[in-house]
């Protein structure tokens, strides 16, 4: 996926200060929604105001995902994401990821393998505790097709969302540092087809939020960095035009103008300056 160098922050150092307490954080699953075999899974962190940015951040993803296939940051809740890189590290059956948040908004999205040959499916994701969160919660998207589903700890009925799918939703409270949350979903489904799939949703719409786009959403040191290169390179410009413009006022053949050494005025037709003498250039 890639990203404008200006919209891409970079990795923090390896030595990872411990994670600042988060103010919220939303854990959503996805199970089968846009890859057979496969859980989406989403970790929507919010660091606490105020604090200083950029801000040393280390999440834990399952070794079983591979890796993620998103990690993103924003300047607010529900802005334009945009990427975010990361340094990595494999060990213990976890992937630790760390990078340096340079909003207060972050981003991570995996995929985890979930079995399909059997119409009784489970999938459990486990928050590790990686930090202390004021706020958590879990969200879960219901399988298109699916029945019989269960969700502990409970999250509600289901309430009709984005695309039509149904959604499962509660607030958690307040979580310690190092203590899990393990969220365990089983249901029913009868055949290997994503939600996509059976929904006909485009590519576009279940690609991964993350923008390569310059402009809209970026940080507002950035929309100032570019600013002010574009006032700078607009100014270049002008000197550049008016130098042009000077030159060709006093080199256009058979047209009035000024000398280019002493500044008298020209007459039209004068191959020398009627002052000091010099060759008028062009003539």
């Amino acid at each position: 996926m890639p990203a404008l160098a200006l919209a891409a922050a970079p990795p923090m150092r390896a030595e990872a200060r411990e994670n600042p307490r988060f103010a919220s954080l939303q854990i959503e699953i996805w199970p089968e929604y846009d890859r057979r075999g496969a859980a989406l899974v989403i970790l929507k962190a919010e660091l606490p105001a105020p604090i200083v940015l950029p801000a040393a951040v280390s999440l834990r993803i399952p070794a079983s995902s591979g890796g993620p296939s998103a990690t993103a940051f924003s300047a607010s809740a529900g802005a334009q994401l945009f990427k975010l890189a990361h340094e990595r590290t494999d060990g213990d059956g976890f992937i630790t990821l760390r990078f340096a948040a340079p909003e207060r908004f972050v981003h991570v999205e995996f995929y985890d393998p979930l079995a399909t040959d059997k119409d009784e499916r489970s999938y459990t994701y486990v928050w590790q505790g990686d930090a202390a969160v004021d706020r958590l919660s879990a969200r879960l998207q219901e399988p298109a097709g699916a029945s019989d589903i269960s969700v502990q700890p409970d999250l509600g009925a289901g309430a009709e969302g984005t695309n039509g799918l149904l959604y499962r939703a509660a607030e958690l409270g307040a979580r310690d540092a190092g203590r899990q949350l393990p969220v365990r979903i089983r249901y029913t489904k009868k055949n290997s087809q994503t939600s996509a799939e059976i929904l006909g949703l485009s590519a576009q719409s279940t690609a991964p939020p993350v923008t390569t786009t310059a402009g809209e959403g970026l940080p507002g040191w950035v929309l100032g960095l570019v600013g002010a290169l574009a006032v700078s390179a607009g100014a270049v410009g002008g000197v550049v035009w008016w130098r042009r413009r000077r030159k060709a006022s006093t080199t256009q053949p058979g047209g009035t103008g000024f000398c280019s050494q002493c500044g008298n005025r020209l007459a039209q037709g004068d191959r020398f300056c009627s002052r000091c003498g010099a060759a008028i250039l062009g003539k």
